[in-house]
């Protein structure tokens, strides 16, 4: 057997390829990169997918952050006279219903806020469910929140018992026990 061939097409390779086995060229380089960006973007679709049939499926789906007003939150808040709006639905009288729960939140660094107002309200005929503190102490304007549309005639009686509040109808306090929820601003100003 002869020691030595004679030099061939196959002898004169460049030697940067650096080739392992037979008919293995070397990888790509960056090709590692291709999978991760394919399975980033099919992760960030099946989440979209995922938030859009939650929230087809479930319409309490809220993507608002609390506290935020949007362009539906106030025209969802009815005015003070009927005069202002041109609509045809009228505004329902403001009502005393001994029936609706109350709770009165204190959106202020003031001791003693959410008690002086639950008094009053005690004193107009309304049945209070809880005094309690928000869960922060800025709040500008003494607002009356209900939940449902067929409260706006109590949350109104509730916002006569306090001059100068709000009403308005926002799911913010739906979970809450009582039928009403009062949170006491800055701008209160209790009886002397």
């Amino acid at each position: 057997m002869p020691s030595s061939y004679a030099k061939d097409r196959f002898d004169h390779l460049p030697h940067s390829l650096e080739r392992v086995g037979a008919h293995r060229a070397p990888g790509k380089k960056g090709r590692g990169w291709i999978a991760l960006w394919w399975s980033l973007g099919a992760t960030v679709v099946l989440v979209g997918l995922g938030v859009v049939g939650l929230a087809v499926l479930n319409n309490n789906l809220n993507f608002e952050l609390p506290g935020t007003a949007t362009t539906s939150d106030s025209a969802a808040t009815p005015s003070a006279t009927p005069s202002d709006t041109p609509s045809s639905v009228p505004t329902p009288a403001a009502t005393v219903d001994p029936n609706s729960t109350v709770t009165v939140l204190n959106g202020t660094a003031g001791e003693g806020i959410a008690r002086s107002v639950g008094e009053v309200l005690e004193a107009e005929g309304w049945t209070i469910e809880e005094l309690d503190n928000a869960s922060t102490e800025d709040v500008q304007t003494t607002t009356v929140y209900y939940a449902d549309a067929s409260l706006e005639g109590a949350a109104r009686g509730v916002a006569e018992s306090l001059p100068g509040s709000e009403v308005l109808l926002s799911s913010d306090f739906a979970d809450s026990a009582a039928d009403l929820t009062v949170v006491v601003g800055n701008d209160y100003e209790p009886a002397e």
